[in-house]
This record gives C-alpha cells, sequence and structure tokens, in this order.
C-alpha cells in the first residue's frame, strides 16, 4: 500500500500538471526530429535517417523524462520543505517510498516515450514497437528514475541537479547510439558508451523497429544497473544519509 500510496501522490501530481508535463515531453522530441530529421536529408545503415533517428529519440525521451520527473522533484523536498521528515514518521515503509518514486518516474517516462511515437505515426515509417519495446522503456525509465533518486540524495543545493544533468545526462542524450551509430567511435570510448544503459536500450529498441536480431541479454544489463542504483539510494535513505 505504501507504493500505492506514492503512485497516487506522483498522479494527483500529474493531473494537476497535465498540459504543462504533456507540452514539456514533446518539444525537445520534437525539435531532434524536425532539426535532425527531417531538416538534415541522409542515410544511415541503408536506411533515412529519421528512421534511424526516431528510436533513439524516443529511448533518450524515456530517460529525461523519468529522470527529471524524480530527481528535480526530491531534491526540492528533501532540501526545501524537509518533507522526508515526514516520510520518516508516516506509516509507508522507507523501501516502498522509493520503490513507489521510481515506478511513477518510470511511467512518467514511458507516457512521455508513447506521446511522440503517437506524434510520429502520421509519417507511416513502417517501425515495429511492441510490448517488448515497451518493456524495455519502461525498464530504461526505471533505471533512471533510480538514478535520479540517487542524485536526489547527492545533490547538496538546489544547482547540483541541473549540473548533474549538464555533465552526464545530457552528453547521454547526444552520445549513447542515439543520433549515431558509436560504431565508427575509437576502441574503448566505443565499448564505454555501448555500455552505458542508455546505448543499450537505443540499440535494442531499434533492432526491434526495423525487426532485426538483437540480444535480450540488454534486460539483464539494464536490470544491474537498477539494482545498483537502486541499493544506492536505499543506502541513503536506510542511513539517514542527506536526509
Amino acid at each position: 500500500m505504501g507504493i500505492v500510496t506514492v503512485l497516487w501522490e506522483k498522479w494527483v501530481e500529474f493531473r494537476r500538471d497535465f498540459y504543462k508535463i504533456t507540452v514539456a515531453a514533446m518539444i525537445a522530441p520534437l525539435l531532434y526530429l524536425l532539426v535532425f530529421g527531417m531538416g538534415i536529408q541522409t542515410m544511415s545503415h541503408g536506411q533515412p535517417y529519421l528512421l534511424y533517428l526516431i528510436p533513439g529519440v524516443v529511448a533518450l525521451t524515456t530517460m529525461n523524462s523519468s529522470f527529471g520527473a524524480i530527481a528535480q522533484n526530491m531534491n526540492v523536498q528533501r532540501l526545501y520543505e524537509r518533507a522526508f521528515d515526514q516520510v520518516m514518521i508516516s506509516p509507508t515503509s522507507l523501501w516502498q517510498f522509493v520503490m513507489g518514486q521510481v515506478l511513477a518516474g518510470a511511467i512518467r517516462g514511458l507516457y512521455a516515450g508513447c506521446i511522440i511515437l503517437i506524434l510520429v505515426i502520421p509519417l507511416h515509417t513502417g517501425l515495429v514497437f511492441n510490448g517488448i519495446s515497451f518493456a524495455l522503456l519502461f525498464l530504461n525509465g526505471m533505471v533512471f528514475s533510480a538514478l535520479g533518486v540517487v542524485v536526489s540524495f547527492l545533490a547538496r543545493n538546489h544547482a547540483d541537479v541541473p549540473r548533474f544533468s549538464t555533465y552526464f545526462i545530457m552528453p547521454m542524450s547526444f552520445l549513447c547510439n542515439t543520433f549515431f551509430s558509436t560504431d565508427n567511435l575509437p576502441h574503448g570510448i566505443r565499448e564505454f558508451l555501448g555500455a552505458l544503459p542508455l546505448s543499450q536500450t537505443s540499440f535494442a529498441i531499434r533492432s526491434i523497429a526495423w525487426q532485426e536480431a538483437w540480444s535480450p541479454l540488454v534486460f539483464l544489463w539494464l536490470a544491474v544497473y537498477l539494482a545498483v542504483f537502486l541499493i544506492i539510494a536505499m543506502w541513503f535513505i536506510y542511513r539517514k544519509q542527506n536526509l
């Protein structure tokens, strides 16, 4: 019930700011599609670049929306509203609070990704997005929601979360197999970027969309990232670190 309580809180927040959240989820991905996909007419992997771009943009949208929905909000609650004092004395278990935040962020990310898929329907791309695609996008959202929880605990002031986004989230948005393939990057850099969760998600989503072979090990890879971030988040909240 604790997880449901947190999800209900996020639902009320989503319902209150529905139009703001929806428009914000559309602007950046649409600009990417218009500028790179339709403004730059080129080919990639024997396909029109737009067909390469759409799966990557959907994947990075789930990352950005999931991370943004949790990190900034929890940081404000922790530093300025002192809301964690209420969490500590509430009937909701601490692990349920964390899981509720992670699930809520993943749902927000999946919602943002689905908006992009709806917007590109008129383009008749022929790309395939099935149940496995949505499961991957949801798991990707959970990974970055959990990272958002960790960052919200690490942040020492209001500016730290945007700085983290600038240093880590933004580079991943552009480099992790979203706008271009990492195949031609130097050895070492290519492997490092390929191991990041967004790279794994982008590659798998694109392979499914193109109906090509892909490795189910991506689920395991993402689950490992999720477990690591959850363990760190639980350590912070149970040790009452930076609360």
